[in-house]
């Protein structure tokens, strides 16, 4: 089964926000920001640029007539700065003109008069400062102040890792027109309709049935518009609400980068504790994650990094701690793996650090450690249907991890300027939304006259083929060729109170929501073809397009039934609602069952590295991976290749630089180096554990979007390895991204 949305890729004729025609009148936003990181606003004038002939009218916070507060979890998030600006970037006017093009000159007319104030960029420095986004979050197990007196072996250090800059192919924007009686409707480049819905209505002071949202599709995302892309969308839509005209904001590249946050970096402080036995007896870990000037995804980011601190292991003595800590740069938000390698990081680098100073393989360490059946994770779930030990011994059968050994230590000995590396890269990601509530998806099915299906769900299609899936859904269930199908584009007036598409969830929930539906009308047409053919329900199936009694077709094709159960006035319209069952959490215990299932998987990163200009490149990512029953085996692939790559290049290349005073260094495609074709790996294998899914994923075949994402971080620990081939007696920095500069500096820094 091929992604639907292939051809229309692959033609131009996919339908992004700059392919919306535009209607007569429409008018032109571009935002006016901060140039200061911190600062008292004295007087902001715009009467010059508001007098530009062509400008419209320019926007600030004295011009909305609801709230100006745009925070997703945390009201603390203005749309537009008023008497401070907090980071180089924030929002501070709107200027409207007939074209882009005078709006950007009209920029350059506003004058801003400030008073600066302290600027911190540091997170352990606002930790200090006790500047918190909310308070601090510790998971907990066991006795670990106990434990360390049972180990053999304790080790201590530090791990960090950086920024990583989504650069989705489609900027952040948004085209808003008005509708009648004081309604408005956006077409958003989103991952949250309903968010961007209930955040507009918030600031025109409307409510939210008078706030239409509608978005056909996403140009990437990667978690950077499931909160970010609100900001732009209600500003649009403010200024189309009082203007009463159709206004269209799509942010340059430039400015895209510079406005909105990154995958938070977080700096650690970790302690571990090993038997004899290399069994983990106690770990403990203090994070600081930088949030940036204010919460946006931060509370929950830094709670997902928390339920994966442990990754793939069982350690009865556990302590993590949090610290979200609020910085001068921009609010930081959702990225592939939702705060989840970050966590993950810090564990790899503990265990690196045992290995190296007991002169181990890694992976005897991690081999030792791994989850079984029955073992409780820190947070209070029961391991269930436990798969990494399986995906561990699997790949060793299919590669074998003892010859990759062999051939790498042969190679470094032959070869006096290039050393080879290699690192195990276990995996275990829950999967769910942390929030409870967020657990739930509706979908609506129409069944036409003329036997073609039309499907709304809240999912976004943003590039990772949830509209493929779902119209296999549909069609599996139906028993009708996916031709008869189509995906309408997601809209609040259709469904309403949706979830984002995030958390790898937006296929198990719209999935099971449109399951849910389209048995209700199946049903009922099953019912019909009773009817019509005089026998029980019980003797009817629907394959193929056929209606079959007992195993023998009939003349009754699916156009036949479909054409008799509406002459009959049957219902062919279904509104299907799912939510997660058996999740909840305790944030008050720090304890619950907040996962629905886990995925797990296993790779073995291979790196070559030149010794003497400190450049590298990955040879082979080899994985086992869970992909429960997979539905689409091409798109899961995919998605697994585009998620080690993008590991990677958060690991080894994609440096976000600030300076001390919050100015982003790193603003282009000239200072931020991204994966091309010559940093892709030689060679990625990946195998499907032979295994069936869990009940809870979507006709069994398990989310896929982020659990690949962490294979990439085995690049980083390769490396280390090949490094300390060419320099064994190197102390390892675990200090992400490890760039060619920072390998060379450590090869040859005396």
């Amino acid at each position: 089964m091929n992604n639907i949305d292939s051809v229309g890729h692959a033609t131009g004729k996919s339908v992004y926000l700059d392919d919306i025609p535009v209607l007569k009148n429409t008018l032109y936003g571009v935002v006016y920001d901060s140039p200061l990181p911190h600062a008292t606003v004295t007087n902001l004038d715009v009467t010059a640029a508001q007098s530009l002939p062509g400008v419209e009218r320019v926007f600030t916070w004295r011009d909305i007539p609801g709230i100006n507060d745009i925070g997703g979890i945390i009201p603390d998030e203005p749309l537009f700065a008023s008497d401070e600006v907090h980071y180089i970037g924030q929002p501070v006017a709107l200027v409207v003109a007939a074209d882009e093009h005078t709006a950007r000159r009209a920029l350059g007319l506003i004058k801003i008069e400030t008073v600066e104030l302290e600027v911190i960029t540091d997170p352990r420095e606002a930790q200090e400062k006790g500047l918190l986004l909310i308070p601090s979050r510790t998971f907990r197990m066991g006795d670990v102040s106990a434990a360390w007196s049972e180990c053999a072996y304790i080790f201590e250090g530090t791990a960090s890792t950086g920024g990583q800059e989504h650069l989705y192919l489609e900027t952040q924007g948004a085209y808003a027109s008005p509708s009648e009686n004081g309604s408005v409707k956006i077409h958003s480049s989103t991952q949250g309709p309903t968010l961007v819905q209930k955040v507009a209505a918030r600031v025109l002071g409307i409510p939210m049935n008078r706030v239409e949202v509608e978005v056909t599709r996403l140009g990437g995302a990667f978690g950077g518009k499931e909160d970010q892309a609100t900001a732009t969308a209600v500003m649009a839509a403010l200024a189309s609400h009082i203007l009463n005209r159709p206004v269209k904001i799509s942010l340059h590249r430039l400015d895209d980068i510079r406005m909105t946050g990154k995958r938070h970096p977080y700096s650690s402080d970790f302690r571990i504790g090993l038997t004899e036995e290399y069994k983990i007896k106690a770990y403990s870990a203090v994070m600081f994650q930088n949030g940036g000037a204010a919460a946006d995804l931060s509370p929950a980011i830094m709670e997902r990094t928390l339920f994966h601190s442990t990754n793939a292991y069982f350690i009865p003595n556990t302590e993590v701690t949090v610290h979200s800590c609020k910085t001068n740069l921009p609010p930081n938000t959702a990225f592939r793996g939702f705060g989840a390698p970050q966590g993950m990081f810090v564990i790899e680098a503990a265990i690196a650090k045992a290995a190296a100073e007991l002169e181990v393989p890694a992976y005897l360490i991690q081999q030792a450690n791994f989850l079984s059946e029955g073992d409780e994770f820190q947070y209070g779930q029961v391991a269930e249907s436990v798969n990494i030990g399986r995906c561990f011994d699997d790949l060793d059968k299919k590669f074998g991890i003892e010859k990759i050994e062999k051939e790498i230590s042969e190679f470094n000995k032959r070869d006096p300027f290039r050393r080879k590396g290699m690192a195990m890269m276990p995996v275990c990601f829950g999967l769910s939304f942390t929030n409870t509530s967020m657990n739930q998806a509706r979908a609506l099915v129409h069944i036409y006259q003329d036997g073609s299906i039309g499907i709304s769900t809240g999912a976004v299609e943003m590039g990772q083929g949830v509209n493929t899936k779902l119209a296999q859904v549909a069609a599996m269930i139906f028993s009708v060729n996916i031709n008869r199908i189509k995906l309408e584009s997601t809209n609040t007036t259709r469904v309403a109170n949706t979830s984002p598409t995030a958390a790898s969830s937006g296929t198990d929930l719209n999935g099971h929501a449109l399951h849910n539906a389209c048995t209700v009308l199946l049903k009922r047409l099953k019912s019909t073809a009773a009817t019509i053919h005089e026998c029980s329900i019980e003797e009817i199936e629907i394959l193929n397009e056929k209606v079959v009694i007992n195993g023998l077709a009939t003349e009754t094709d699916w156009e036949k039934l479909v054409q008799n159960a509406f002459l009959k006035r049957v219902s062919l319209t279904e509104n299907g609602h799912y939510f997660t069952p058996e999740i909840y959490f305790d944030k008050s215990k720090e304890k619950g069952h907040p996962f629905a299932y886990h995925v797990y998987g296993t790779a073995a990163v291979t790196v070559t590295l030149d010794c003497l200009r400190g450049t590298y490149r990955v040879d082979d990512v080899l994985i086992v991976h869970d992909f429960g029953n997979s539905l689409n085996t091409a798109i899961d692939l995919g998605q697994v290749e585009g998620g080690v790559m993008q590991g990677i290049g958060w690991m080894t290349m994609e440096e976000v630089v600030f300076n001390d005073g919050g100015k982003l260094l790193s603003n282009t495609l000239s200072t931020y180096k991204v994966p091309d074709i010559y940093s892709a790996p030689g060679r990625v294998v990946c195998y499907a554990l032979e295994t069936a899914g869990p009940d809870l994923a979507i006709l069994r075949s398990k989310a896929v979007g982020e659990p690949p994402f962490m294979y990439g971080i085995g690049a980083f620990f390769a490396l280390c390895n090949a490094i300390k081939s060419f320099k064994p007696e190197l102390k390892t920095d675990f200090d992400a991204p490890l760039t060619p500069e920072k390998v060379l500096m450590s090869l040859y820094n005396h």
